[in-house]
């Protein structure tokens, strides 16, 4: 089938209209085990490793200076979530590997993001004697862009927000991506609204204690019924 409209789950007090891209990569650094005792004899994964983190975690700060123009999202960034190499404390570690996250804000190019990504790796590797690398790409996920087909339901959204919640209800941007991408890929206007707290770091997202206000809840379904019947008739 091909709906007309989209509504996503999202957040109680806003109207999410586009959102960042995301690109997560695996990158392995070789070396060449060697007892600690002579480790000449060896080549330390983990120092190139470090060479190349240094120089991502360089490459974040300059992202800083990138903004967007969507209200809700400020600028890309890059985060290594995991780390494992080695194999013990008396051993040259032979083999590093870590995970990279890279958010892109909607005005970047995926293309372009992932192709200096490597670039910056190669450079940061090439210096190091005996240091191979292989990047592998886990993920890439494009960000969704403001579509004006989706006026209609942002208004009905934010029409009874208003009433229910008793204040304001913004259209604006989120960091996070969802697969509503996918929809909007396919010309399917959509939002991402629901039961949700006004900020991600607020519902102690990924945390143990990672929660919903049940009011929010009765309230965003009440937004979401009103603004299904205000559509279908």
């Amino acid at each position: 089938t091909q709906p007309d409209l989209l509504i996503a789950a999202g957040f109680s007090y806003e109207v999410v209209t586009a959102h960042n891209g995301c690109l997560q990569m695996e990158v392995t650094v070789h070396g060449k085990m060697a007892h600690a005792a002579i480790p000449d004899t060896g080549v330390d994964a983990l120092q190139g490793a470090v060479a190349i983190l240094n120089a991502l975690y360089a490459q974040n700060a300059l992202y800083k200076q990138v903004t967007s123009k969507v209200a809700g999202i400020k600028h890309p960034y890059l985060n290594v979530g995991r780390i494992e190499g080695g194999t013990n404390t008396n051993v040259v570690p032979g083999k590093v590997t870590f995970k990279l996250d890279r958010r892109m804000i909607p005005e970047e190019n995926p293309v372009e993001v992932e192709a200096n990504i490597r670039q910056v790796i190669a450079d940061a590797a090439a210096p190091c004697a005996g240091i191979s690398v292989d990047i592998k790409r886990l993920l890439l996920a494009n960000s969704l862009k403001p579509q004006a087909g989706n006026q209609p339901l942002v208004d009905a959204i934010q029409k009874h927000g208003r009433t229910v919640f008793g204040q304001e209800i913004p259209a604006m941007g989120t960091p996070l991506y969802t697969d509503v991408r996918l929809y909007g890929e396919a010309g399917i206007p959509g939002v991402i609204y629901g039961a949700g707290p006004r900020t991600v770091l607020e519902s102690n997202a990924k945390r143990a204690d990672e929660n919903l206000v049940l009011e929010d809840l009765r309230k965003a379904t009440k937004v979401v019924a009103r603004t299904l019947f205000d559509l279908l008739t």
